[in-house]
C-alpha cells in the first residue's frame, strides 16, 4: 500500500528564469522568505522526504539542507529531465520508495493535500496521476512510479521535450484541484511565477491574507 511515509518529494528548480530576467527565480523573495521555501513548507508534511532537482551550483541551496541533483541530460532538457533525475535518485538512495510526487518550485500555493487527493485515487503501484485545475493540466505537478524512470529515460534519449506529451502517452489520470482562495481572492492553487509581475501579483496575495 502507497503511503505519504513511501513516497518521496521532487521540488522542480532547473528552469532557466528567462522571464525572469535569468536571475534564479526560486531564490527571489516572497512573503519574507524565498520562493522556494513555500514549496518546501506546504510539500514537506505530505512526504517522507524531499530533494530539490535544480542544475549549476548546488551550495546557492544549502540553506535548505536538502539534497540537490541535477539533471542527466545536459543543455537544459526541461522538466521531464527533472522528473527522471528524482526517480532515478529515488531507487538509487531510498529502495523503499516506490513513487515520487513532483511539483513545480515556482508554484507556492500548492495544495496542502495534493498527495492525498493522489493517493485517494491511484488504482495500483504503476498509476501515474498528474495535476489539473481550471487552468488545464499540470503534466509536471505529479505522482510517479519509479519503474517509470527507464520508459521516461528512452523518451528523453529520443529527444522528447514535451511533459504534456509524455503523460498523454502513459495514459496519466488527472487529479481536478479547484481553485483556493488566497488574500481573499480565488486563484489556481498552480499559479506559478515566472516573470516579475507574477512575483508582484503573488507577494500582492499574501499581503492581503495577512
Amino acid at each position: 500500500m502507497v503511503t505519504t511515509n513511501s513516497i518521496i518529494g521532487v521540488l522542480l528548480a532547473g528552469g532557466q528564469s528567462r522571464r525572469m530576467g535569468g536571475v534564479d527565480k526560486v531564490l527571489q523573495t516572497l512573503g519574507g522568505k524565498p520562493l522556494l521555501a513555500h514549496a518546501v513548507d506546504r510539500l514537506k508534511p505530505q512526504v517522507a522526504g524531499m530533494v530539490i532537482n535544480a542544475n549549476g551550483a548546488a551550495s546557492r541551496f544549502a540553506a535548505f539542507r536538502l539534497p540537490v541533483i541535477a539533471d542527466s541530460f545536459a543543455g537544459f532538457a526541461g522538466p521531464l529531465a527533472g522528473v527522471h533525475a528524482g526517480l532515478v535518485w529515488a531507487k538509487a538512495h531510498r529502495p523503499g520508495i516506490d513513487h515520487v510526487v513532483t511539483v513545480a518550485a515556482d508554484t507556492p500555493f500548492i495544495p496542502t493535500d495534493l498527495v492525498a487527493r493522489f493517493l485517494g485515487a491511484l488504482k495500483d503501484q504503476t498509476t501515474l496521476m498528474v495535476a489539473s485545475s481550471e487552468g488545464g493540466m499540470h503534466p509536471v505537478i505529479g505522482l510517479w512510479p519509479v519503474a517509470i524512470a527507464p520508459l521516461l529515460e528512452e523518451s528523453l534519449q529520443r529527444g522528447e521535450r514535451k511533459a504534456s506529451a509524455f503523460v498523454e502517452g502513459q495514459g496519466a489520470i488527472e487529479i481536478f484541484f479547484p481553485k483556493t482562495e488566497i488574500g481573499g481572492r480565488p486563484i489556481d492553487p498552480f499559479f506559478n511565477i515566472n516573470r516579475p509581475e507574477d512575483l508582484a501579483e503573488a507577494e500582492a496575495l499574501l499581503t492581503r491574507r495577512a
